[in-house]
């Protein structure tokens, strides 16, 4: 819980401060790190030093199995001891140990979703000017990437500590054990955890370009998807093929390299411990030390405990925490990009609903000239209709993102008490039933629910759906129309019973019948109480709304009533006319609107529609599309599934020389200890006088041993190291 503390410590001051300036920076960096240093330290500790303690109890029953005297209660007593201190260390040690990676999964998953959570937040805050800065692939790669480095980092960050104070440890005990001689092989260590440090620095670099060449890939591929439409048209499909293939392959070229210095770093976790182990025994040899059997498991079993602290968890600490830093300062970029302004909606203390607008200017680019709105006023109170109109770039829609705080404002007040739902001109669903569309979190109330089912005519549309309000819609689900979802996302509104709504021309997207249901029912009759600020080009309404607005290149043209503007003769139509010779053309007052739809999910979809086989005379706007579902294999894995997966890049001679090569190299590494405690014994037989034949063949059997070893055969010695396995065999057959 730690973790989560600190989260809800720091999320205030990143998201409700506009960031500017490093004095401001978020300080993400420091308190994940510190509720991870002080809540698990102990635990890492102990679990790393039961492994110390083991090899001491391992070498003290060895010495007893040497020494072994039949006679000797007390030894066999204290050999007993050391059986059950070694078991216990080692229960400790598991015990520990799966408990240590347990919390530290835990803290690791928390700190990930305590910063995807920051990552939302701060993404539906930041400004117009911020979304400039930023795109939505970057979004989506601070998403499904830079925050999984926290749940890896966590695991192995407490290793940069812990395992030099392990070396340290094990350096002394091999001290006590063999001598001098142990700093040969700890020098290699030191060597090694230097190279690994380096080799850290290389991956923040591979890990910084990375990012950004995936940030690249991303954002093309969005634009690819988004304009998927236009490259069909156009037949581009190749050369977007080709852009996005040299994309990935500069991104598979980071990765790869990224890949190869991982592979080092496995590499030594296999070979430094027995490469230890051979120049240290190098040095005991040329310092003419006794070695014997408890020795040498003692001595193994020590650098073994090193093994994985040391040469497997520090590279993979400083690997993690190398990208993990990488990926904070990402994040701290993205949560330092400017907010929109906080100053409003507030929620009325007195009970009193408004939005008051004074003198409204305001610029979409601040390089820009030209304001996009410019000296708007005007005032809309709980119960009010105010219908925004005017020809296309007119702004109106600019004036609802200034009423939500997304349009920078460089002159004027606006004043809004309440709570907002907004409905954008263009409508949107997400993957799930239209059920949990509409609700969009809050409870369930079957009243409140079946009213608005019916205020924005989707009644007949559910009948039609094989599950009713529970059919699954969105992605890999039934597609909607355009008309649909725009009633979709006003029922979504409609639903949250706010007290300020904002409707970007809701009815444009459904045919008439539709479109004066929604008007009269859900406008009119629905919000009656609530205060209603309407974008709209249905010019036959506007004698039943409250207020009229009239917008033109951002500047206000009229604002009053109906009755005022048919007093002043004020002729809309012409406006709108004006306005749109170089667009579509509007519809004037009387003309309803329809606005087809049957080419919408044609466009959109490839699946197939019942539209087209819909009579003439029947609206197509409740006519339901009707598709199957995405098919799901299930069932066994076939095994043609694995044998394409594992040759997909190499032929059977190829992998079934790595398998060889494998199972040789684990064969090999087992053989080495077994070599060595067979070496140790005839070391200790030579010292004691058993096999000795002269200084000569002392010399010559003692290189072969570690000519073996090394896997190395030494020129001086080729006639004799021919003879010493007939040697030997008469030795020990002489015994």
């Amino acid at each position: 819980m730690t973790c989560t503390r600190c989260f809800r410590k720091i999320a205030p001051s990143i998201l409700e401060k506009n960031c500017k300036g490093a004095q401001n920076t978020p300080w993400i960096t420091h308190d994940p790190k510190h509720c991870a240093l002080t809540t698990h330290s102990m635990s890492g500790a102990s679990q790393e030093g039961t492994r110390v303690v083991q090899p001491i109890f391992f070498g003290k029953i060895i010495s007893y199995v040497e020494n072994y005297d039949p006679n000797d209660s007390a030894a066999l007593h204290e050999a007993y001891g050391y059986a059950a201190g070694l078991s216990a260390c080692l229960l400790v040690w598991a015990v520990l140990h799966h408990l240590w990676f347990y919390h530290m999964q835990r803290m690791g998953m928390r700190l990930r979703v305590a910063v995807c959570h920051m990552i939302y937040r701060k993404a539906l805050c930041l400004s117009s000017s911020a979304m400039g800065k930023t795109t939505t692939g970057q979004i989506v790669n601070l998403l499904s990437n830079d925050v999984n480095r926290f749940d890896q980092v966590m695991m192995f960050l407490h290793y940069l500590w812990v395992g030099p104070l392990q070396a340290i440890a094990v350096t002394a005990l091999l001290w006590m054990e063999i001598g001098i001689s142990c700093l040969a092989g700890m020098a290699v260590l030191i060597i090694i955890l230097l190279l690994q440090s380096c080799i850290g620095k290389l991956f923040s670099s591979l890990r910084s370009k990375t990012a950004a060449l995936t940030d690249d890939r991303i954002r093309t591929m969005s634009e690819v998807i988004t304009g998927i439409r236009t490259i069909k048209m156009n037949a581009w499909e190749k050369s977007f093929i080709d852009l996005i293939t040299r994309l990935r392959r500069k991104e598979i070229s980071k990765i790869l390299r990224s890949s190869y210095l991982r592979g080092m770093n496995l590499a030594s976790f296999f070979a430094v411990s027995k490469i230890m182990i051979f120049v240290t025994f190098i040095s005991n040899e040329l310092l003419d030390n006794l070695i014997t059997g408890s020795q040498v498991f003692t001595v193994v079993m020590l650098f073994e405990a090193l093994r994985c602290s040391s040469t497997l968890y520090f590279p993979m600490a400083v690997e993690k925490v190398s990208e993990a830093i990488i990926s904070i300062q990402r994040i701290k970029n993205f949560l330092s990009l400017d907010e929109m302004s906080q100053c409003y909606p507030q929620l009325p203390l007195d009970g009193e609903m408004i939005v008051e607008v004074q003198d409204l200017t305001g610029f979409w680019e601040k390089a820009s000239e030209t304001p996009t709105l410019q000296g708007l006023s005007f005032t809309v109170r709980p119960g009010e209709l105010l219908a925004v109109v005017g020809p296309v770039g007119a702004g109106k829609s600019s004036l609802l993102s200034a009423l939500l705080g997304e349009l920078p404002l460089s002159q004027g007040k606006v004043r809004i008490h309440g709570r907002i739902a907004y409905v954008s001109q263009k409508p949107w669903v997400f993957s799930g039933t239209v059920r949990s569309n509409i609700l969009f979190g809050k409870k369930y109330e079957k009243e409140h629910y079946e009213e608005v089912i019916k205020d924005c005519a989707l009644e007949e549309d559910l009948q039609l759906l094989k599950e009713g309000d529970l059919t699954e819609i969105g992605d890999g689900g039934t597609p909607l129309s355009e008309g649909q979802k725009a009633r979709v996302s006003l029922a979504r509104a409609v639903y949250q019973d706010a007290d300020i709504y904002l409707l970007d021309d809701p009815l444009s997207a459904v045919d008439a019948g539709v479109s004066r249901h929604l008007f009269q029912q859900c406008i009119r009759q629905a919000l009656k109480k609530k205060i209603t600020i309407l974008v709209t080009h249905q010019l036959q309404y506007l004698k039943d709304t409250s207020q009229i607005l009239i917008l033109k290149d951002g500047k206000t043209v009229e604002w009053g009533t109906y009755s005022k503007f048919l007093n002043s003769g004020v002729d809309i139509v012409s406006l709108f006319e004006k306005g749109n010779k170089q667009s579509e053309p509007s519809p004037v007052l009387g003309t309803p609107t329809l606005i087809s739809e049957s080419l919408g999910p044609s466009l959109q979809s490839p699946r197939p529609s019942l539209k087209d086989a819909a009579p003439e005379d029947q609206d197509t706007e409740n006519i339901q599309v009707t598709v199957s579902l995405e098919d799901h294999l299930e069932g066994k894995v076939d095994f043609k599934t694995y044998k394409n997966y594992f040759t997909a890049h190499a032929d059977w001679t190829v992998i079934t020389f790595l398998i060889l090569v494998n199972i040789a190299a684990q064969v090999s590494y087992v053989l080495q200890d077994w070599w060595l405690a067979f070496w140790a014994n005839v070391q200790s037989g030579l010292y004691f006088g058993e096999f000795v034949k002269g200084d000569e063949d002392v010399v010559f059997v003692l290189n072969w041993y570690l000519g073996v070893y090394s896997g190395t055969v030494w020129k001086p010695q080729d006639s004799k190291l021919k003879e010493a396995p007939h040697r030997i065999s008469s030795y020990y057959g002489s015994q």
